[in-house]
């Protein structure tokens, strides 16, 4: 547990993606959404906890009318280095097969969680399917998968801020930073 701003704020080096890149990416990211699914019912799909700050921010942009839902799934657990399973510990209790869904991540690291939620949620027939990420590690990846969009590509590190945490620390920083201990 960190006891004092001085503590929180060792533990991160180099700012990787600042809050104005970041805010400035969500507006083009919405913009995007809202004329692509303009007249359409869509579904927005929340993986939690990590996408929350950057689901709030995005929706929030969006023009058009969309209804939300949210999972939680992770391979992560209170470390920095996956452990290759994924759990699903909430699921979506409502039929998407009249939406268009756009599932919304923090982070696409090794490919498993977003591998395992694409496929549960493809199997339930939704209209459309997309992946946006706020980030995208391409070089961790363990399973082929990428995403329909990815708002930035980082290199290999650990890090934390805009909803990504280290051991449920760190969400509230606005911009994106490696994390070091």
């Amino acid at each position: 547990m960190l006891t004092s701003k001085n503590e929180f704020c060792s533990h991160t080096k180099n700012v990787l993606i600042s809050e104005a890149e970041i805010q400035q990416a969500v507006r083009s990211c919405a913009e995007d959404i809202s004329k692509e699914y303009e007249g359409k019912p869509l579904l927005i799909v929340g993986i939690l906890k990590g996408s929350f700050v950057f689901l709030s921010d995005l929706i929030k942009r969006i023009t058009i009318p969309c209804e939300l839902a949210f999972m939680a799934a992770s391979s992560y657990y209170d470390g920095t280095t996956s452990s290759g399973e994924v759990r699903i510990s909430l699921d979506i209790s409502r039929d998407i097969s009249e939406y268009h869904v756009v599932i919304v991540e923090d982070i696409i690291d090794t490919g498993r969680t977003l591998s395992e939620i694409s496929r549960i949620l493809k199997g339930r027939d939704p209209l459309s399917l997309k992946v946006v990420t706020l980030l995208d590690k391409p070089e961790r990846r363990e399973v082929r998968f990428d995403a329909d969009r990815a708002l930035f590509t980082i290199p290999d590190r650990f890090v934390v801020g805009y909803g990504l945490d280290y051991s449920e620390c760190y969400r509230n920083l606005p911009y994106i930073a490696e994390y070091c201990e």
